[in-house]
């Protein structure tokens, strides 16, 4: 009969997050795990299968708790220009703090896994598609306010965002300098600054 378990599972997917956003899938050892994680590969396996299935769960947590929490401005009903631009500023200042040379798992995930495997490719579909729908919500609404103009398509503009805000995080992740990781935001917005009022 099976003794209780000696560890939380929040705690276990925390540190298996940190891990392969810090080295990717691939530089992730099954030991690198079970030493970051405390606990011995009999319990890693019975928990959570195999490496691929952990990082799965670890990748579906992440992507759902970043929508939830970073770009919750942007999928807000009353979302707009305003909050389209506060988003891109606020991943930009990811370039001075803890996240530098991390970047988003998500991200990462889309170089290095989404076209080798189907289980990656699909979180990380499913997230960039959430987060167009989100942009394209909160352009829509800055267009019906008049905040934007007409002379832009609000599809193809959703997608460039999207396209935009991955090539920060992979800045982010390179640790370039700040100031280019900021340009490159200001040039993204700069679609939609001259339109706002403020």
């Amino acid at each position: 009969m099976a003794g209780p378990k000696k560890y939380v599972r929040d705690d276990l997917l925390d540190k298996a997050t940190a891990l392969f956003q810090r080295h990717g899938y691939t530089a992730t050892s099954t030991s690198h795990l079970v030493e970051e994680l405390g606990v011995n590969r009999k319990s890693l396996y019975a928990e959570f299968g195999s490496k691929q299935e952990l990082f799965e769960i670890v990748l579906q947590r992440y992507s759902d708790q970043q929508l939830s929490i970073a770009f919750a401005p942007i999928e807000h009903p009353n979302a707009g220009a305003h909050e389209i631009l506060a988003a891109f500023d606020n991943f930009a200042s990811a370039s001075e703090g803890p996240v530098s040379g991390l970047g988003c798992l998500v991200a990462n995930t889309a170089v290095e896994r989404a076209a080798l495997d189907p289980g990656s490719a699909r979180i990380v579909n499913a997230y960039l598609e959430r987060l167009k729908l989100g942009f394209q919500r909160a352009l829509c609404n800055a267009h019906a306010s008049g905040d934007i103009g007409t002379q832009r398509d609000l599809d193809d503009l959703a997608a460039f965002l999207v396209m935009s805000l991955l090539g920060i995080s992979t800045l982010i992740r390179a640790k370039v300098p700040s100031e280019q990781v900021y340009a490159a935001s200001r040039i993204t917005t700069s679609l939609l600054e001259p339109q706002v009022k403020y």
